[in-house]
């Protein structure tokens, strides 16, 4: 944990601390521990697979439509409704797929009523807690700060279940290294059910993973080199949309915070082809813009987002800098051609 104490001021012991083949079977078995069928879950959407994983649960589905105006974060006052009697609420900061940023204020708020809602309960009664994914947290530009609950208000470690891991910030997907760290009985209970899982992560990489982490200068000296490429491109992208929406065009973008995601829109339902084909449904959007830009992006309604939501999530996390010019130029004749 030195590099979490370090870096956040969080201290967890061993026995507080789950590792895995990633975040994924971290997160299934945060709610496989948390979760029965018919248990509240609440999320906002659009998310990451939130909305799978209370499936696989048989849960209550309690859904927040995070808007462009809170850059698609969940607020208080949008969760404070789902509280009672809920089991489980998600939280995800710096979020995939829109790479925003829950903001200090309001992180205390969801907090605070978290708390209030656990002290009306019993000693026998369930109690709520916050899975909080934080995979991304390194990952923030500009002025933009990452914060999480259990450094903003303490007594938030007794219901926090953090998840984290390396394969984002550190660009190693295929290194299946992620980690949990919360209470002792929640973390002890996930042991057990990922003991049957058969989800650990090789002995090989978890040692070469804690060697990494305690070395602080290399550390420093990677992140500032990744963030300033990704940033560049995120803000590349950026520009050059609002650059297409001076010019008139259909689309708009939310400036980059975090993350190697940047959240776009293409308002384009309705349009027609030069061929005469209407682009009917998001869908049918989507596919012009990749058969006619080359751009691969994914639509929000693929992260729990209502069908016709026209946002979408871009990543940069493959794309090359001398790329980006010529998929604008690109983009901005496939525009041109819809009518």
């Amino acid at each position: 944990m030195c590099f979490y104490k370090r870096s956040l001021g969080l201290d967890y012991g061993s026995n507080e601390i789950q590792i895995a083949s990633g975040g994924r079977p971290l997160i299934y078995t945060i709610f496989k521990t948390l979760v029965d069928a018919g248990d509240k879950v609440i999320y906002a959407v659009p998310s990451w697979n939130n909305n799978h994983y209370t499936n696989l649960t048989n849960a209550e589905h309690c859904l927040i439509d995070a808007t462009v105006e809170n850059h698609f974060m969940p607020t208080a006052e949008q969760v404070a409704p789902h509280i009672p009697g809920a089991a489980l609420l998600c939280l995800c900061t710096p979020q995939n797929p829109t790479g925003t940023t829950l903001v200090k204020s309001e992180l205390e708020k969801i907090c605070e009523l978290v708390l209030a809602e656990n002290a009306k309960r019993g000693p026998g009664e369930k109690k709520l807690y916050v899975l909080f994914d934080q995979m991304y947290w390194t990952l923030t530009y500009g002025d933009t700060q990452h914060y999480n609950p259990v450094s903003l208000v303490p007594a938030m470690k007794d219901y926090t279940v953090f998840v984290d891991g390396i394969s984002k910030c550190f660009a190693a997907t295929g290194v299946r290294v992620g980690w949990s760290f919360g209470p002792a009985p929640v973390i002890a209970k996930m042991k057990a059910i990922l003991s049957h899982l058969g989800a650990w992560a090789p002995m090989a990489e978890q040692k070469a993973t804690a060697r990494f982490l305690h070395q602080e200068a290399a550390i420093e000296a990677y992140l500032t080199t990744f963030k300033a490429d990704l940033h560049y491109r995120l803000e590349y992208i950026y520009q050059g949309l609002m650059q297409l929406k001076a010019k008139g065009f259909a689309v708009d973008a939310v400036a980059p915070q975090a993350a190697l995601y940047l959240t776009i829109r293409f308002a384009l339902v309705g349009k027609k082809t030069t061929e005469g084909k209407l682009l009917d449904n998001q869908a049918a959007v989507t596919q012009y813009l990749l058969e006619e830009a080359g751009l691969a992006i994914v639509p929000f309604y693929a992260f729990g987002a209502d069908n016709s939501s026209s946002w979408y999530r871009l990543s940069v996390g493959t794309c090359r800098k001398e790329d980006l010019a010529p998929m604008f130029e690109k983009l901005e004749a496939a525009l041109a051609k819809l009518q």
